[in-house]
C-alpha cells in the first residue's frame, strides 16, 4: 500500500464484528498504526458506542491525539486535546425532522412483515440526534442471528426503496448486517471523508478508507465519490492482514 497519512475505517464488519468490542489483536494493530499515522473511524454509531466497542479497548499508551471519531456517518466529529474527547462539529436532526422519520418507519414495520421478525431484541428503532438507525432484530440482537437474517442485502434494500419514497428529502443507507439509517440529505460517508481531510489539511493522495459495505445503496458506498483510495473488506480479520502488512512494510 502507498505511504499514506490519513486511514479512515468505517467501524462495525471492518473493525469490529456489529456492535462487538474490538478483539486485542486489532486494537494492538491500530494502536501500533497511531504511532505515525493519523486515523479516522466513521460509523452512524453515537460517539457512547465507540468508546464501548472500542476506544476503551486500545493499550495504555496508545497516541491517542493521532486519532478521530466521526460518529453519525460524518454528522458529527471528535478529536482528542487536553487528555479529552471534544467535540468539533455536529449536524443534528430537528426535532421535527426525527418525529417525521420515526412516524414513516414505524408505519413501514406495519405494513411490511418481513420487519418484523420472530424475535426481537431490544428497540428496532434508535434515535441517535444526527440520525435514526432502524435495526431488524433490534439494538441487542446477537451477532450470529444479525447474520442470518439478511445475507443478501435484499431485504434492507427493500426497505430503503420504500423509504426513499417516502422520505426523499433525507439520506437512507443501508448499514450493519441488519440495518438501515436516515440522516440528514448529503450527510454520508463522503461528507464525512470530504469535511474531516479538509479539517485536517491531508490532500486525497494521501488518504485511504477501509469498509465493508462498499456496494450500491451500503452505507459505505459513498466513499468512492471522494478520490480517497478505497479498500472493501470482508470483516475485520482482512482489516487486520491489510494492516500487518503496510506496517511490515513501514
Amino acid at each position: 500500500m502507498h505511504n499514506y497519512e490519513l486511514f479512515f475505517f468505517d467501524l462495525d464488519g471492518t473493525i469490529t464484528e456489529s456492535k462487538s468490542n474490538v478483539d486485542d489483536e486489532m486494537a494492538n494493530i491500530i494502536s501500533q498504526l497511531l504511532k505515525h499515522k493519523k486515523v479516522v473511524i466513521i460509523s452512524g454509531a453515537r460517539f457512547s458506542q465507540f468508546k464501548e466497542q472500542f476506544i476503551d479497548f486500545l493499550p495504555n499508551g496508545t497516541n491517542l491525539e493521532n486519532l478521530y471519531i466521526a460518529p453519525l456517518t460524518g454528522g458529527s466529529f471528535y478529536s482528542f486535546k487536553d487528555d479529552n474527547w471534544v467535540k468539533v462539529y455536529e449536524d443534528a436532526l430537528s426535532p421535527e425532522e426525527r418525529l417525521k422519520i420515526t412516524s414513516i418507519l414505524k408505519r413501514a414495520i406495519k405494513d411490511n412483515d418481513f420487519l418484523t421478525p420472530e424475535k426481537i431484541y431490544g428497540d428496532q428503532i434508535e434515535d441517535r440526534g444526527g440520525q435514526i438507525t432502524f435495526s431488524a432484530l433490534g439494538q441487542k440482537s446477537p451477532v450470529e442471528e444479525k447474520k442470518l437474517w439478511d445475507p443478501s442485502i435484499e431485504k434492507r434494500k427493500a426497505l430503503k426503496k420504500i423509504l426513499d419514497k417516502d422520505l426523499s428529502e433525507f439520506e437512507v443507507s443501508v448499514g450493519g448486517s441488519t440495518s438501515v439509517d436516515i440522516r440528514k440529505k448529503g450527510i454520508d460517508k463522503a461528507y464525512g471523508i470530504n469535511k474531516i481531510a479538509s479539517l485536517l489539511s491531508i490532500p486525497k493522495e494521501k488518504i485511504i478508507f477501509f469498509g465493508d459495505a462498499i456496494f450500491e445503496g451500503g452505507n459505505d458506498y459513498s466513499a468512492t465519490t471522494t478520490g480517497v483510495a478505497i479498500q472493501k473488506v470482508s470483516g475485520p480479520e482482512e482489516t487486520k492482514s491489510f494492516l500487518k502488512e503496510y506496517l511490515k512494510k513501514n
